[in-house]
């Protein structure tokens, strides 16, 4: 994995300027609890529900209010449950965030959703989008979800 440039300068002043592999910074700064919470993002679960595909933990009356609204569509049912901020990684406010972490988190989280999407449900085809904004300096709008391919003939945007 490429490190990204805001994390370059703070792991190579380790070891008396002799500098620190991420896999070692790790070791050295994180915790069991943050590794727990952090495999519920990294491998969620996800579930069936009637002709859905959830994040595990999603609530039956978010959809049906979903379901109740003009213009809405399976497709953005799906995409709005199970949309992620990546900024909701972490606490409001933590002053590490920067673009190029946001970016290289999303990007791993597709490939990891994509995975495990196609895993668990091999005959139902989901598309994974990592939403970068127009404004990309706001960081609170880097998102990723995800829908069923099945539904993209109800809307073509979300």
């Amino acid at each position: 994995m490429k490190i990204p440039s805001s994390m370059q300068a703070e792991l190579a002043e380790w070891n008396n300027g002799n500098g620190i592999t991420l896999d070692s910074w790790v070791g050295c700064e994180g915790n069991f609890r943050l590794a727990v919470g952090y495999a519920s993002i990294f491998w969620p679960e996800f579930v069936e529900f009637e002709d859905y595909i959830f994040v595990h933990g999603f609530s039956v009356d978010s959809v049906r209010g979903f379901e109740a609204q003009s213009g809405s569509t399976p497709k953005l049912i799906e995409w709005v449950i199970n949309h992620l901020h990546l900024s909701d990684i972490q606490h409001y406010g933590c002053d590490d965030i920067s673009k190029d972490k946001i970016i290289l988190l999303g990007n791993t989280l597709k490939e990891i959703y994509e995975a495990k999407l196609k895993f668990t449900f091999p005959t139902k085809p989901c598309r994974v989008e990592f939403h970068q904004p127009d404004d990309d300096e706001d960081l609170m709008q880097y998102q990723i979800s995800f829908w069923q391919t099945k539904h993209d003939e109800y809307s073509n945007s979300r």
